[in-house]
């Protein structure tokens, strides 16, 4: 069974260290861009549905701005309170200059 993709943004659209929100398949997600390497987790915070694409993102870590809890963008993994639960994460392709990312998510934390 093939995984249906689609473009979402550019590389020089998310600048290293930065994170965007980008709407695929009806879901939002944060784009994340990691030392140069392309992360998509859906941009719900698992702890209350804060926007964490609005959060700030240190290394892999990405902090939801409601109330602090951090995600592992390339796992997904909730690193700590008050979230409990891993945010979904979708493979991201990158075709040239362009990045595409899986219409469904990988498993719950565990990429």
């Amino acid at each position: 069974m093939s995984v249906e993709f689609v473009k979402v943004a550019n590389k020089a659209d998310i600048p290293q260290g930065a994170s965007r929100v980008f709407t695929a398949f009806e879901t939002e997600l944060a784009i994340c861009n990691v030392d140069g390497e392309f992360y998509a987790i859906a941009d719900l915070c698992t702890h209350d549905g804060g926007p964490l694409g609005e959060g700030e993102l240190v290394d892999n870590q990405i902090e939801c701005p409601r109330h602090g809890a951090r995600f592992d963008v390339i796992t997904g993994k909730a690193l700590c309170l008050p979230a409990v639960l891993p945010v979904p994460t979708y493979k991201v392709e990158l075709r040239g200059e362009e990045i595409w990312v899986a219409a469904q998510a990988t498993a719950f934390g565990a990429r």
